[in-house]
């Protein structure tokens, strides 16, 4: 079955940075696109960054120029470089892929403080 391992969230001051990290496993994963999602308290998960089978990538607004997403294929893992963090980036942050229907990690916490 899909599974993921999230880790690299933590306690970090505003400005600076983190690298998540999602190994998974269960499917092809080379085939499949891959997002990060987060949540902060109150709500609604939200699209962060996602990249295609092909490397393509895509950003939401309030994390372009800031946040990278990336993949290694070799080793079924996807990353997300987080600089210049702000205190609004503070959420549970999670790893997705759709096959079928969306599959979930366990969410790493990120918290930053001002």
């Amino acid at each position: 079955q899909v599974q993921f391992v999230e880790s690299g969230g933590g306690l970090v001051q505003s400005g600076g940075s983190l690298r998540l990290s999602c190994a998974a496993s269960g499917f092809t994963f080379s085939i499949y696109n891959m997002g990060w999602y987060r949540q902060a308290p109150g709500k609604q998960r939200e699209l962060v960054a996602g990249i295609t089978s092909a490397g393509t990538t895509t950003y939401a607004d309030s994390v372009k120029g800031r946040f990278t997403i990336s993949r290694d294929n070799a080793k079924n893992t996807v990353y997300l470089q987080m600089n210049s963090l702000k205190f609004e980036d503070t959420a549970i942050y999670y790893c997705n892929v759709r096959i079928k229907v969306a599959h979930w990690g366990q969410g790493t916490q990120v918290t930053v403080s001002s």
